[in-house]
């Protein structure tokens, strides 16, 4: 166990950290963790750009193709994820490298999260009754916790929902609570993190690729067995690239509007990850990709 080393890759979509990963895996012995919320769905193979089956054979990936669209998951699966990823890589003697977009389940690994309690049917109810309206359910809740809401917006019913819950099973504010129930890290907090930053033009450049090579290789036949087999409740519908698409098929967009749809949403995504990266993540390595390259790889370096 005391040879064991695990890094974490981040940066926006389409910056190379999937190729970057895999080269750095096959140098260094180590099976990745995926941390990214759409990669975890089975099925949704091109709107999530995840490796291929070929990249997965010769590198074991965990957090790829978990469960199904319809299926729920919230941070609690990436824990035991990484768990699980962790106690395999020691098993066979190799390195962990954590990578993926959706670095709030990093942050999440870092800093731990607060046992929820269990969540009684009257408080379900009660929460389900204020849920009808989304902008009445929020400024219930800002109401009594200023503070705790600044960072979730009317729109995240999900966590919305966790917070109504927690306050009518509990009567205590989120605030209260979780200083009442402190977090407690999963991970080690020294553990290396490896940004990639990449030039806004470069990278928009880099998601009009992607973009083209996805729709090429049959995302609007994707979506379309999605909507079939799944409906279009389940969040993972709602994802960017298959969002459009449905908006194309109900003939809202043309195929030029929709694959310039997927295009801004997706770059207002990776706008919003650097944002997030550079708020959460302050001891980190942050270079281009080819310098992180010679760093990671050239150098032979796993880790600092």
């Amino acid at each position: 166990m005391s040879d064991f080393q695990q890094i974490a890759l981040i940066g926006p979509t389409a910056s190379g950290k999937s190729s970057l990963a895999i080269e750095l895996a096959q140098q260094n012995g180590a099976y990745i963790l995926s941390l990214d919320s759409l990669a975890i769905y089975k099925e949704i193979n091109i709107a999530s750009a995840k490796p291929s089956m070929e990249e997965r054979q010769e590198i074991r990936h965990f957090g790829v193709d978990v469960i199904f669209p319809d299926e729920p998951f919230d941070v609690t699966t990436f824990i035991k994820l990484y768990n699980s990823a962790k106690q395999q890589a020691i098993n066979d003697s190799k390195n962990l490298i954590i990578v993926g977009g959706t670095s709030f389940y990093l942050h999440i690994l870092l800093n731990g999260i607060s046992q929820l309690p269990p969540i009684s049917k009257k408080a379900q109810q009660k929460s389900n009754l204020l849920l009808q309206n989304l902008e009445e359910a929020h400024k219930f809740l800002y109401s009594i916790d200023r503070e705790y809401l600044q960072s979730i917006t009317i729109h995240d019913r999900y966590r919305l929902e966790k917070m109504l819950n927690l306050y009518f099973e509990t009567e205590m504010t989120p605030t209260e609570y979780f200083k009442a129930n402190p977090a407690q890290s999963i991970i080690d907090k020294n553990l290396p993190i490896y940004e990639i930053t990449v030039d806004r033009e470069i990278l928009r450049k880099r998601i009009t690729r992607r973009t083209t090579q996805m729709l090429k290789a049959g995302l609007i036949d994707e979506a379309f067995y999605l909507e079939k087999n799944y409906t279009r409740k389940p969040n993972s519908m709602k994802s960017i690239g298959i969002k459009e698409v449905l908006s194309y098929l109900d003939g809202h967009y043309t195929k030029f509007e929709m694959k310039e749809k997927i295009i801004t949403h997706t770059a207002q995504l990776a706008k919003r990850q650097r944002t997030f990266n550079n708020s959460k993540f302050t001891n980190k390595v942050a270079l281009k990709l080819d310098e992180l390259h010679t760093l990671l790889l050239e150098k032979r370096r796993l880790s600092s």
